[in-house]
């Protein structure tokens, strides 16, 4: 009834040992989640904080549970990745002290700031599709489609948006439409690579015939670039793909994949700092 949760573990005191802090992700199979976990435990590292890492799959009962888990090991600090942080879960928890960062899933700026429970950290997801879609633009496509799995979030409608906006703005005379896949899980958080080589051959089926994709992320990107050579397309020469948040991957795929990249390094210290401010 009063919310008592016995400890598991003595607390250190915050000047002599590390502390914890926690990441909930819904994969790490997408390397994006793994990179910004990566950056996450560099940054709190440094600042004698460990990462306590929760894979929840976007599964409510699994992010109360991860929930439930960080309060009775004392972690009253919790970064939550692409999950909406308004579901009723993250409002109690955070009702009973948890500190919580929303990871690109920008919240809205007109809650009023005695309400909000919350801090979010998101890169310019516009921006980054605007971007996308303009290199493409300035490299000669003209018939260009934004690729993505069909679980619309904040971030990707947002991303959605900028393609739409540099469609808008253009002077040359383009097409341009979302295409849509749709993955085994909602969302497809550990489907990227194998939803990219699926949606190839709907891509390619397109006409007129589409000369470039703005992916909604790298790992979609690379699976695109698999299935279009299967199917006999040049990567570069018959049709251009650019990704969104520049992994490690992009550099090793043939051709090396050309990505808008997230300020991942600045994004994590900042989420950290404040999670350890608060």
């Amino acid at each position: 009834e009063l919310s008592y949760r016995p400890a598991r573990a003595i607390l250190p005191a915050a000047d002599s040992q590390t502390r914890m802090l926690g990441l909930m992700v819904p994969s790490i199979v997408n390397p994006s989640f793994s990179a910004l976990a990566h950056e996450l435990d560099v940054v709190a590292r440094a600042f004698r904080h460990r990462l306590l890492l929760g894979i929840c799959c976007r599964d409510p009962a699994e992010e109360t549970a991860f929930i439930e888990d960080m309060f009775s090991h004392g972690v009253r600090g919790l970064i939550v990745a692409a999950s909406d942080v308004r579901k009723t879960h993250f409002v109690r928890a955070a009702e009973q002290g948890m500190a919580i960062i929303s990871y690109d899933n920008r919240l809205a700026e007109s809650i009023p700031p005695r309400t909000r429970y919350f801090d979010s950290v998101s890169m310019d997801n516009v921006e980054a599709g605007r971007l996308a879609a303009q290199h493409l633009l300035e490299n000669g496509c003209r018939n260009i489609v934004f690729a993505t799995e069909s679980g619309l979030t904040l971030g990707r409608s947002h991303k959605i948006l900028g393609f739409q906006t540099a469609l808008s703005q253009t002077a040359y005379a383009v097409q341009g439409k979302v295409i849509e896949g749709k993955a085994n899980r909602e969302f497809g958080d550990a489907e990227m690579f194998e939803l990219g080589v699926v949606l190839a051959q709907k891509i390619s089926a397109q006409t007129p015939q589409i000369d470039g994709i703005v992916a909604i992320n790298d790992a979609l990107a690379i699976g695109l670039m698999v299935g279009l050579r299967s199917l006999g397309l040049k990567i570069a020469q018959d049709i251009s793909v650019i990704g969104i948040d520049n992994i490690a991957l992009s550099a090793l795929s043939s051709p090396g994949l050309t990505s808008v990249m997230a300020p991942l390094n600045a994004m994590a210290a900042m989420m950290v700092k404040r999670l350890i401010q608060r």
